[in-house]
């Protein structure tokens, strides 16, 4: 996990994503055309949340997201992912 120096304002979160299946289970390698986005990663920094709607993650917590979800980033020379914490759907 990286440090970043950035604070999301509100109920958003950073997260930075894993990286993309190489092969598959089997031991076929994927080509980069074809490798799905990852729909998990790991929160580098929250934001402060609303009255209404608090952070429910944490930084360093592992989290699955909908494959679409967010906005992506460069920071610090680095890819993330910038969301609502309603886009989470759980941690692990």
């Amino acid at each position: 996990m990286s440090k970043v120096n950035f604070k999301p304002n509100e109920d958003r979160i950073l997260v930075e994503p894993a990286a993309a299946e190489e092969k598959t289970a089997s031991g076929i390698i994927i080509p980069d055309t074809a490798k799905e986005k990852p729909q998990e990663g790991i929160v580098v920094a929250v934001g402060e949340g609303t009255s209404d709607k608090p952070v429910t993650v944490k930084v360093g917590d592992k989290v699955l997201y909908g494959k679409y979800s967010g906005t992506e980033i460069s920071l610090d020379g680095g890819d993330y992912l910038i969301m609502r914490n309603s886009d989470v759907f759980g941690s692990l």
